[in-house]
């Protein structure tokens, strides 16, 4: 609990605000144990919430400012793409579509303390969770001084109950269905949306269907399978089918093809880390064909040195989006080295989405290095099959002197 003396050092706070249970109580708590001024941030991250309700809940609750923007193409452009030209998956298999939302989120936030003159940044994370770490460390790499409230690490309402009843004793409107125990908890933006605790809490327990929002179970999937072409430039992708489509626009409607299609379901017990294991449920239908586009398009495109290295690197670069430091130089660094990668990576990717999978049927591009001449097993003058026995001689040089020597 902070003292009462550093809580009197707060005139202006702002708050990540979505309007729900947690962040409308959080609200109240500020004002009233705080003292402070607060200003609501909202964020508009494609999560397909009303954000005007929100905003109306923070007029009646009184806030001092409120902030409501729409950053869909912002985090696609500044934030997915970047990450997706990294081919990023976190322990081979998490596209990462929570972790790279809290730095714009962040970020924002900051912009807003200090356009406004606030003392300090809130948000709703919990103190078992990882969001907590990747708002503040983004907090601090941008704004080194700022004070950070996080009101689960301070708090006494240590249940749902708590909450609602801190919410009624103090008329702070609550959704219906929030005064039940809701089933799973869920986070969701324009990349995916991610489910886990209560009736998620137990790995041995298949997911039911209604844990699904965004996608078509594979079985009720369409019989025929579907076929979109995914075109790149320098590693992003610029258009579906022909048609050139903004960043958001993009994945907007690659999340509409997977989601016929039961594309992208994903059941994964991960290593948070504050170190503890986690079982989450996530749906990425739009993001799991960009994946496999890119990776396609890069196959004919890339180098196998440069290929193979960035190979290498992308586990470390996922954990580092996962831990939350999107803003560290160790991030930064290879983010330019992926980026350099990538000035030849463009061209057309087709892919085949059928019934939960999505694989690759055909892909072209003007700076292929792909050469129909030099792999054919007719006759042809860019390779002449004598040279390997040179090259597998010396490649196998050593390995002879070490028998020898065993000899």
């Amino acid at each position: 609990m902070a003292s009462k003396g550093k809580k009197k050092d707060v005139k202006r706070v702002v708050l990540a605000f979505s309007g729900g249970l947690d962040t409308s109580v959080i609200l109240t708590w500020l004002q009233k144990e705080y003292g402070c001024e607060v200003v609501t941030f909202t964020a508009d991250l494609g999560q397909g919430d009303e954000l005007d309700a929100a905003r109306k809940k923070a007029e009646l609750m009184g806030a001092t400012q409120i902030f409501v923007e729409d950053l869909r193409e912002e985090f696609i452009r500044d934030f997915v793409f970047p990450m997706f030209r990294a081919n990023a998956l976190y322990e081979g298999a998490y596209l990462l579509g929570t972790s790279i939302a809290r730095p714009l989120i962040a970020k924002r936030q900051i912009e807003i303390a200090e356009k406004v003159g606030a003392d300090a940044v809130a948000h709703g994370a919990t103190g078992k969770g990882n969001d907590q770490v990747r708002f503040e460390l983004a907090y601090y790499a941008l704004k080194p001084d700022i004070k950070v409230i996080a009101p689960w690490r301070e708090w006494e309402l240590t249940s749902r109950t708590r909450l609602i009843d801190y919410a009624e004793k103090h008329q702070i409107p609550i959704p219906k269905d929030k005064r039940g125990e809701p089933p799973f908890s869920a986070d969701a933006n324009l990349l995916h949306i991610s489910c886990e605790g209560k009736a998620l809490e137990d790995p041995w327990v298949e997911p039911e269907e209604y844990i699904y929002s965004r996608t078509t179970a594979p079985e009720q999937a369409p019989d025929k399978p579907a076929y979109v072409e995914v075109a790149f430039e320098r590693g992003d992708a610029v258009a579906v089918d022909g048609k050139r489509l903004s960043p958001a626009k993009l994945l907007t409607e690659l999340n509409r093809l997977g989601g016929e299609h039961g594309i992208g379901r994903l059941d994964l017990v991960e290593n948070r880390f504050v170190g503890m294991k986690s079982r989450g449920v996530y749906e990425t239908p739009g993001g799991t064909i960009l994946y496999a586009a890119h990776r396609g398009i890069e196959s004919i495109t890339l180098d196998r040195g440069a290929a193979h290295l960035k190979d290498d690197l992308m586990p470390r670069y996922a954990e580092l989006i996962y831990n939350g430091l999107w803003f560290s130089p160790e991030r930064e660094m290879l983010q330019a080295l992926i980026d350099k990668s990538q000035e030849n990576v463009e061209g057309t990717v087709r892919l085949k989405l059928y019934k939960g999978s999505v694989s690759v049927a055909g892909r072209k591009s003007p700076m292929s290095l792909y050469r129909q001449d030099v792999v054919t097993f007719e006759e042809g003058a860019a390779y002449d099959q004598k040279d390997a026995e040179g090259f597998i001689k010396l490649t196998a040089l050593r390995l002879r002197l070490a028998r020898m020597r065993r000899r």
